[in-house]
C-alpha cells in the first residue's frame, strides 16, 4: 500500500507539471539529436552516425529523467519542507517508500526516452525497439532513481545536487557509449567506463537496435548495482529514522 502511495504522489505532481516535465526532457536530447545527429554527417561501425547516436541518448535520457526526478525532489522534502520527516512517523514502511521512489523515478525516466522515441520516429531509421528495449531502459531508470535517494541524502543543501550530478552524471553522460565508441580508448579506461551502468545500458538497447545479439551480463551488471544502490539508500533512510 505504500508503495502505490508514493506512486500516486508523483502521479500528481506529474499531472500538475506534465508541461514543464515534457519540455524539460525534450530540449536537451533534441539538441543532441540536431547537433550531433543531424549536424554531423558521418559514419559509425558502418551505418549513419545518427542511427548510432539515437539509442544513446535514449539511455542518457532515462537515465537524467529517473535521476532528476528523485534527488532533487527528494532533497527539497528531506531539507526545506521537512515531509520526509512525516513519512518517517506514518505507517508507510520505510523500504516501501524506498521502493516506490524508485518505481516512479524508472516511470519518469522511460517516459523522457518515449518522448524522443516519438520526436525521431518520423526520421524512419529502421531502429529496432521492443520490450526488452523498455526492459532495460526501465532498469537503467531504477539504478539511477535509487543513485538519486542516496545522493539526496548525502546532500547537505539543494545546490549540492547539480555538483553530484556533475560528479556522476555529467562524465557517464558523455563517456558512457553514448555519443562515440570507446573502442579507440586505452584498455583499461575502456574497461572501468564498460562496467558502469549507462554503458551496459546503452550496449545492450544499441543491439537490440540494430537487430544484433548482446550479451545479458549487462542485465546482471545493472541489477547488481540496483541492488548495492537501493541497500545504501535504504540505509540513509534507516539511519535518519533512528537519529
Amino acid at each position: 500500500m505504500g508503495i502505490i502511495t508514493i506512486l500516486w504522489e508523483k502521479w500528481v505532481e506529474f499531472r500538475r507539471d506534465f508541461y514543464k516535465i515534457t519540455l524539460a526532457a525534450m530540449i536537451a536530447p533534441l539538441m543532441y539529436l540536431l547537433v550531433f545527429g543531424l549536424g554531423i554527417q558521418t559514419m559509425s561501425h558502418g551505418k549513419p552516425y545518427l542511427h548510432y547516436l539515437i539509442p544513446g541518448v535514449i539511455s542518457l535520457t532515462t537515465m537524467n529523467g529517473s535521476f532528476n526526478a528523485i534527488a532533487q525532489n527528494l532533497n527539497v522534502q528531506r531539507l526545506y519542507e521537512k515531509a520526509f520527516d512525516q513519512v518517517m512517523i506514518s505507517p508507510t514502511p520505510l523500504w516501501q517508500f524506498m521502493i516506490g521512489q524508485i518505481i516512479a523515478g524508472s516511470f519518469r525516466g522511460l517516459y523522457a526516452g518515449a518522448i524522443i522515441l516519438l520526436l525521431v520516429f518520423p526520421i524512419h531509421t529502421g531502429l529496432i525497439f521492443n520490450g526488452f528495449s523498455f526492459f532495460v531502459l526501465f532498469l537503467n531508470g531504477a539504478v539511477f532513481s535509487a543513485l538519486g535517494v542516496v545522493v539526496s541524502f548525502l546532500a547537505r543543501n539543494h545546490a549540492d545536487v547539480p555538483r553530484f550530478s556533475n560528479y556522476f552524471i555529467m562524465p557517464m553522460a558523455f563517456l558512457c557509449n553514448t555519443f562515440f565508441s570507446t573502442e579507440n580508448m586505452p584498455k583499461g579506461i575502456r574497461d572501468a567506463i564498460g562496467i558502469l551502468p549507462l554503458s551496459e545500458t546503452s550496449s545492450i538497447v544499441r543491439h537490440i537496435a540494430y537487430g544484433e545479439p548482446w550479451s545479458p551480463t549487462g542485465i546482471f551488471v545493472l541489477f547488481l548495482y540496483l541492488f548495492c544502490l537501493a541497500a545504501i539508500g535504504l540505509w540513509f533512510v534507516y539511519r535518519k529514522q533512528n537519529l
